[in-house]
């Protein structure tokens, strides 16, 4: 018996010095007193988590020491296949497609593409014979057919070749280039331009160029694809005011600013970004409104005017020169060559800081080849004809109310564009007792979230149903002589829904008695195709 008791106070012995030494070893380590602390209170309030995180511990060792591959190396989850059986599944096997096939209205919306033959203007020829009246293309000032633009291009072809052959940065900028930078800055009353060969890319480069992770853009919600595009590629945060809203943009301006203040955060670059004239519907920006609004919240103003530089103002300068605004005002002025001068390409206009910073960080101008020289003369020819021929662009207003006086009448039709816009958007209206889905403005005034880029009350349409209509209305003018094209879209990609419309491009190339006709045959074109459906 005194033995055993023995060998028991020396098992306990041993078992004290073990824990005394294992003790004094944990308390070496760094951060143990706080684990230590942490097991005392947790055990003191709650015992029975102790245990269950012992166990825990307990299973998450045994899983890690225990062989992951054992189950695996039995084979018995497997399916065994013979050589001939492999070959057979992967002959049976079909990849997935790279795209979805056409569907039967995107191959008809294909094969409904007119083909012109020779030149384009005003009365191009289409592969089937016939001469149109063309209401269709973006030839607004009419210089796509202009005789001494051609020379000059002619001229330009055979001095300097075809293309450029590298991006600006990379030997590819040409004397006339530097030539066409000038004409543009001289035109607008800017400091400096930047030229781009794509007019689409001039955007969506120019924004990302100057908008960084954490700077702020207000924008508004009916702004073109391209702008959307450069503003996902930017990073920035964006808050949407409603579309051509002033009183929406001030409420947005107001929100930024509390919010920073309340969180205390500090100021970042902040940018309003819209348009001139609207891609989408047609209508205009009030620029001094977004001038005053811009230096009231310290805030950068990007203003697209692809559609309305070269068709607005009394020698197409834009909206500054339709609303007597310097261009100065503009922090970013970004334009067209391709739909304001009959050329291709686009441009930012403004201080030489904003210019050159591009020349360095604008995607577009660094990676793109630059436009061909014969092109590039062509723009300065125009601007050169814009600046000494201003009875173009009251030839141009003249059609454009010629062409509303007849449309803005008819039963079938609803026009957003402003009455100055060389682009006119055509909108179905439907009878009241047959509105399928109709817009439906709601009787709210609450703001809309400046957090989404959906409007608070969006308007509701059949995207199919009109679509299939505009485009019968499309055909049945092209059979009476009148060319005109539906507004294209990239169904599902852009940030908002924008509804169906035809999209009238006026020029001043056409006589007033060609556009009233024209305007007559699509007035009569909406009756027939909509008129129908009663």
């Amino acid at each position: 018996m005194s033995s055993s008791l023995q060998s028991l106070e020396l098992l306990l012995a041993f078992l004290s010095r073990s824990y005394t030494t294992l003790e004094t070893n944990f308390y070496k380590i760094p951060g143990s007193a706080v684990v230590a602390r942490y097991v005392k209170s947790s055990h003191q309030n709650d015992p029975g988590r102790t245990l269950l995180e012992v166990i825990l511990i307990i299973f998450a060792i045994r899983t890690l020491l225990q062989s992951r591959t054992r189950g695996d190396q039995s084979g018995k989850h497997f399916i065994q296949f013979d050589e001939k059986e492999i070959d057979e599944l992967v002959e049976e096997w079909t990849p997935e497609p790279l795209a979805q096939p056409l569907t039967p209205q995107e191959q008809a919306d294909l094969a409904s593409v007119p083909v012109i033959v020779g030149p384009t203007g005003p009365k191009p020829k289409l592969a089937s014979g016939k001469t149109v009246i063309n209401l269709a293309s973006y030839n607004f000032t009419g210089l796509a057919g202009n005789e001494e633009i051609k020379a000059s291009a002619v001229d330009t072809l055979r001095k300097y070749g075809l293309g450029s052959c590298g991006p600006p940065g990379f030997y590819g900028t040409q004397d006339v280039h530097i030539r066409l930078e000038q004409d543009i800055a001289d035109f607008l009353g800017t400091e400096a331009a930047i030229l781009y060969s794509q007019a689409f890319a001039t955007i969506s480069s120019v924004i990302p160029a100057f908008g960084k992770r954490g700077d702020v853009i207000v924008a508004d919600r009916g702004v073109n694809f391209a702008i959307q595009k450069g503003l996902q590629i930017s990073r920035c945060t964006v808050r949407w005011y409603d579309h051509n809203d002033m009183e929406s943009l001030e409420h947005v301006l107001e929100t930024v600013e509390k919010e920073r203040k309340k969180r205390r955060a500090p100021l970042t670059r902040r940018f309003i970004v819209t348009e001139g004239i609207f891609d989408n519907d047609g209508a205009m920006a009030d620029l001094p409104k977004l001038v005053e609004l811009k230096k009231k919240y310290k805030y950068r103003l990007i203003l697209d005017e692809s559609i309305s530089f070269g068709s607005v103002g009394r020698t197409g300068r834009g909206l500054t020169e339709l609303y007597n605004v310097p261009a100065s005002e503009v922090d970013m002025l970004v334009g067209s060559c391709a739909t304001g001068l009959a050329s291709a390409g686009g441009f930012c206009a403004g201080s030489h800081i904003v210019v050159n910073h591009q020349r360095i960080n604008g995607t577009s101008f660094v990676f793109s080849a630059s436009m061909p020289a014969a092109l590039t003369v062509a723009a300065s020819e125009g601007i050169n004809i814009l600046r000494n021929t201003p009875s173009i662009l009251s030839t141009l207003q003249e059609n454009i109310r010629a062409v509303r006086a007849i449309l803005d009448r008819a039963d079938y039709i609803t026009i957003p564009s402003h009455p100055a816009s060389a682009t006119i958007h055509l909108q179905i209206r439907w009878p009241t007792l047959q509105l399928p889905m109709h817009a439906s403005h709601s009787s709210s005034n609450k703001p809309s979230n400046p957090l989404s880029v959906k409007p608070r009350d969006p308007p509701q349409f059949d995207v199919e149903l009109e679509e299939r209509l505009l485009q019968d209305i499309v055909e049945e003018a092209l059979s009476q002589g009148v060319m005109v094209t539906r507004a294209k879209r990239l169904r599902g990609q852009e940030l908002v829904e924008v509804r169906p419309s035809i999209r009238l491009a006026v020029t001043a190339a056409l006589s007033r008695k060609d556009c009233e006709k024209a305007a007559s045959v699509v007035k009569a074109a909406f009756a027939k195709v909509v008129g129908r459906r009663r």
